[in-house]
């Protein structure tokens, strides 16, 4: 028998959502405002990584929001300690249910800000390599496994889709992203929101997805990143504003749940300049009132003030408060609720709104409107009814045999040929198996498949070169230093190691794409030239000796920085004389 309306199933949703919000203190309706990070280990340990409390403080102060920042060895153990968390949850006054969710953990990737290894899931090509796959159906495919594997240990939110395009060749978010193209990008983020939600009305089989960085996060000045101080300017020389909202119009039309709002602030548009949290034509303006958004709007982490000690975060400690830094932090508040967002990611400090509604900045009526959204999404995801799940079964779900093949033919398709030319009257690849090899840049040659690795070009059929998009390091502290950005053409000394090669054997160049590498004389002295977006070296042997590739470019590889640096920062395609083309992708011929 149940004790109040909110835990009776059978009323409609928002019958029981008034019941609660009714029910619940301001305080307690601040706690669901703030969406926090916590590493997976004991409640009451600080958290290690970040120097953050311990979840026990956040759970004595409301919160029912985390985002998980690491992983387990076993998904089992993942399991059990979202349990272990839920228990604790429900002898909260209300028995409010933990909504768990996380950033994209099905990659290789490791950046603490951006996204998890994949540890015990199945593992994919980063979501820039689903797009080289350029199928949706094979995008709502992946999601849809990513969606199983993340309900079986408890997580019911994604971090993503992010839908940035990839305009500008230096940023470090284009990983992520979905490429250059946004009539591309738009079909792929609407398969990923059907994936992962299954439907516009969620329910216990699906994963409330966060669709990011409203209203596109990639045109930023210069390719810096707006995480950062020296990355704030979201500009639009080209007047391609509508290019890179297509693709959240497209996540909105799908019912897509949250969105979340870029750091970066427009300048030189009609828009107030001003970060996007508290920017109200954009956030209400173009979100709700244009694109018809009804859910939840969650700031990216750290808009409102410091997070963490700087002297473990570095500069990825300063808040994100760009263009309104002149404003207290219950002003700050009060501008972002009224800009239209209802929860902030990164803070866990229920007193901040408080503080704003205590000054009479903010009514409480402001805070049960977001009140009612938060809940909205817990009932229908129904943790009221099923916060637990089961861990042995998360164990058979979690790394299954099949999701794991499927991720590592997504691995392989996903490699992109740009160049495969002839040798010995024949395009060079596939190498036969039994062929001489010379290996630079692989972790572990003799381990992965090759048959015959030589110690010397001179006693090889072929060399083969690991390699990677150059990349420039800013700031200070490891976090802000793990964001790869700038200057995208290869050194002296890579450039001549291959030319050196190539004068001794045929080389065959392999990129991990984060970004559009600059070829330079590569392109000449290679023979053939392959694209990578997350592969294992296993499987990319099984490429090289026969598996055809199947990825296209997902974006213009430039011919030169000054190409780059000359080009139109949210207009796609411009760069001069590319080397090669979006869409460019070879195949090997048929035996």
């Amino acid at each position: 028998m149940t004790a109040y309306p909110y835990q009776d199933a059978s009323l409609p949703v928002d019958q029981r959502v008034d019941d609660l919000v009714s029910r619940m203190s301001l305080e307690e309706k601040a706690g669901l405002m703030f969406h926090m990070m916590i590493p997976p280990i004991d409640f009451d340990t600080v958290d290690p990584k970040f120097g953050l409390p311990a979840t026990r403080k956040h759970l004595d102060n409301g919160l029912v929001h985390f985002n998980v920042m690491g992983s387990f060895d076993k998904a089992k153990d993942f399991a059990e300690w979202a349990n272990n968390l839920q228990k604790t949850a429900l002898e909260s006054r209300w028995g409010i249910p933990i909504t768990l969710s996380t950033d994209p953990r099905h990659a290789f990737v490791e950046n603490p800000q951006l996204s998890l290894p994949a540890g015990p899931f199945s593992q994919w090509p980063e979501n820039i390599g689903i797009a080289a796959l350029a199928d949706p159906k094979r995008m709502e495919e992946y999601s849809d496994i990513v969606r199983q594997e993340y309900i079986a240990v408890g997580l019911r939110m994604a971090l993503h889709p992010q839908a940035d395009l990839a305009t500008e060749p230096r940023w470090s978010r284009i990983p992520g992203s979905l490429g250059e193209d946004s009539n591309l990008a738009t079909e792929l983020c609407a398969a990923q929101v059907r994936g992962l939600q299954q439907s516009a009305d969620l329910g216990p089989t699906s994963v409330a997805g966060c669709v990011k960085h409203f209203p596109g996060g990639g045109p930023l000045k210069n390719g810096l990143d707006s995480h950062f101080a020296w990355g704030t300017e979201q500009v639009y020389p080209g007047d391609q504003w509508e290019y890179h909202l297509k693709p959240f119009r497209a996540a909105v039309a799908e019912g897509v749940r949250y969105v979340m709002p870029a750091y970066g602030k427009p300048v030189g548009t009609k828009f107030p300049e001003v970060a996007m949290a508290y920017n109200k034509p954009i956030i209400t303006g173009c979100l709700r009132e244009e694109l018809g958004f009804k859910g939840v709007v969650v700031a990216d982490w750290g808009v409102l003030t410091q997070v963490g000690d700087p002297a473990v975060m570095g500069d990825l400690a300063t808040a994100k408060a760009w263009g309104v830094e002149h404003l207290s932090v219950s002003e700050r508040v009060a501008m972002s609720l009224d800009a239209g967002v209802d929860q902030f990611g990164g803070h866990y400090e229920p007193d901040l709104v408080l503080q704003a509604v205590k000054e009479g900045l903010v009514p409480e009526s402001r805070i049960d409107e977001s009140a009612r959204r938060i809940l909205r999404d817990k009932f229908d995801l129904g943790l009221f009814e099923s916060p637990f799940v089961d861990a042995t079964q998360a164990e058979a779900i979690v790394g299954r045999k099949d999701f794991v093949e499927a991720g590592l033919t997504a691995q392989k398709d996903s490699v992109t040929l740009l160049k495969n030319a002839d040798h010995n009257g024949k395009p060079l690849l596939p190498l036969a198996k039994d062929a001489k090899v010379y290996l630079d840049g692989f972790k572990k040659p003799t381990e992965i498949g090759f048959a015959n690795v030589v110690d010397t070009p001179d006693a090889a059929d072929v060399a083969i070169v690991r390699l990677e998009t150059p990349w420039t390091a800013t700031g200070n502290g490891f976090f802000a230093r793990s964001f790869h950005h700038g200057n995208l053409d290869f050194d002296a000394a890579t450039l001549a190691k291959v030319a050196e090669l190539a004068k001794k054997v045929p080389v065959v160049v392999e990129i991990f794409a984060d970004r559009p590498a600059i070829l330079g004389s590569l392109d000449d002295d290679a023979t053939a030239v392959l694209l990578s977006f997350g592969v294992n070296e296993s499987a990319l042997v099984e490429v090289l000796q026969g598996h055809s590739p199947k990825g296209k470019a997902p974006f213009d590889m430039p011919r030169s920085m000054a190409a780059v640096e000359k080009g139109k920062t949210d207009t796609p395609f411009d760069t001069e004389n590319p080397f090669y083309r979006f869409g460019h992708g070879l195949r090997y011929p048929e035996a």
